[in-house]
């Protein structure tokens, strides 16, 4: 089952759909959201920041089970958290603070295992990348930052560098709305958008900028065709503009260079984007309390969603083979709300016990070999761990894993110029055989 999940910035909790149907499933209360604050945790369990006062000095995140309405967990961080972000497998919860810090957290345990300086203001989002090697991050200060959580990890490194991220864009001049990035790790490319109306793309691989997109609103949430063709920004204007990711359009048309059309059914603001790749769907969320369900092919809406109260600033996909089916047993669904219990609140701060055991427990990499900083989520996963014990083998059981790595990549890569060739090779063939000379041959 995919459901829908929408929430608000004022009190009016969080709405839960069948995107197939349009049947409301359930609505969780009691949560006020800031923008990029509502994230699924493994599709295990519901996370949310809260910010009801802006100028709190602390806020609090809360967690929910798919089962019940009310709120089982709630967790006072350092400072008030507005973006929240998980990794794939809900093992890691990542927070941004008002202060520009992030906070690392684990799931299982609570624990703030990393917190560092990120930007000079406040962070307004956080984005895994599809490999859970890399965060990206947006600032207040315009700023979009690219964070190797390998390099996060690694005591040693960090003191050796001048600057714990790997990338800095610093090309908007307004504070930065909403990114998305496409597939692809290390590779992939990075879309922004910021209140100077503009949306930029980036290029992980050559850290550089590709495309400079200038909307005619301000754009507040953006989303990327899953073929990375083209990306949808929603502009305060009511409008969702489709732009142009990697081919050219004609500066004449009615919007500007690379924006080759629009999606309009709405006067208010549009504030938040989720596309689901399965259905090839575009939703939207608009200050107007509307959640549209757009067909991308025809541009026209095929079913709308109202949230209970107030503007809609969070949109999330989900899916859920089995979670929400009332014709669940009873025992599997106490057998679950169970194992939610386990999770415990997140740590305010982090214990002096860890600190002392990280700074025991450093893994050195040799310098001779020249790799990339930001390498698998697994690999990741085993480098945390690692960072927790005594051990004299660490190091080696961490090189081998990374050999083993990059000798994956390179057979892939292998393979498919492999591919590539044969392709060629039997087209040559074939043309030869049926008489038909191939280009550059004539006159031989």
């Amino acid at each position: 089952m995919n459901v829908v999940l929408a929430s608000s910035s004022i009190e009016g909790g969080i709405g839960c759909w069948d995107l197939q149907t349009g049947a409301e499933q359930l609505r969780y209360k009691t949560c006020a959201s800031p923008p990029h604050g509502l994230a699924s945790i493994g599709c295990r369990f519901l996370a949310c920041s809260q910010l009801r006062d802006p100028s709190a000095a602390s806020g609090h995140v809360l967690y929910w089970s798919w089962s019940k309405p009310q709120a089982q967990v709630k967790s006072f961080p350092a400072e008030p958290i507005k973006p929240l972000a998980a990794n794939s497998e809900g093992s890691y919860i990542v927070g941004g603070g008002s202060s520009g810090d992030i906070y690392f957290w684990e799931v299982a345990t609570g624990r703030l295992l990393k917190k560092w300086h990120a930007h000079y203001r406040a962070v307004t989002c956080l984005v895994f990348s599809d490999d859970d090697s890399l965060l990206i991050s947006g600032s207040e200060d315009g700023c979009v930052r690219v964070w190797s959580l390998f390099m996060i990890f690694d005591e040693v490194r960090k003191q050796q560098a001048s600057h714990l991220y790997e990338y800095s864009f610093t090309e908007h001049t307004l504070r930065v709305t909403d990114i998305v990035m496409g597939y692809g790790g290390g590779n992939a490319v990075i879309v922004s958008a910021s209140e100077d109306r503009t949306c930029k793309v980036w290029s992980l691989s050559r850290g550089r900028l590709l495309r400079n997109v200038v909307f005619p609103s301000i754009i507040d949430a953006i989303a990327i065709d899953p073929g990375e063709h083209v990306f949808y920004a929603g502009g305060r204007d009511g409008k969702i503009y489709i732009a142009a990711l990697n081919v050219e359009s004609s500066p004449s048309n009615n919007y500007g260079l690379h924006i080759i059309g629009s999606l309009t059914d709405q006067s208010k603001p549009v504030t938040c984007l989720a596309y689901s790749a399965e259905r090839n769907l575009l939703l939207s969320g608009s200050e107007d309390g509307m959640i549209r369900v757009w067909d991308v092919k025809t541009k026209k809406i095929l079913r709308m969603f109202r949230h209970s109260k107030g503007p809609v600033n969070n949109i999330l996909i989900v899916r859920l083979p089995y979670l929400l089916s009332r014709a669940e047993p009873k025992v599997q669904a106490s057998s679950r709300r169970n194992d939610f219990s386990l999770h415990p609140p997140l740590e305010k701060y982090a214990n002096s016990s860890d600190e002392d055991m990280d700074n025991k427990a450093i893994i050195t990499l040799p310098d001779t070999i020249d790799l990339p900083s930001y390498l698998s989520s697994q690999l990741i996963n085993d480098h945390i761990k690692q960072l927790q014990q005594q051990g004299s083998s660490a190091a080696a059981e961490m090189e081998v894993k990374r050999l083993k790595l990059v000798g994956q990549r390179s057979m892939e890569m292998f393979q498919q110029l492999k591919k590539v060739y044969d392709k060629l090779q039997e087209f040559c063939v074939n043309e030869l055989l049926d008489g038909q000379p191939i280009e550059g041959s004539k006159g031989n």
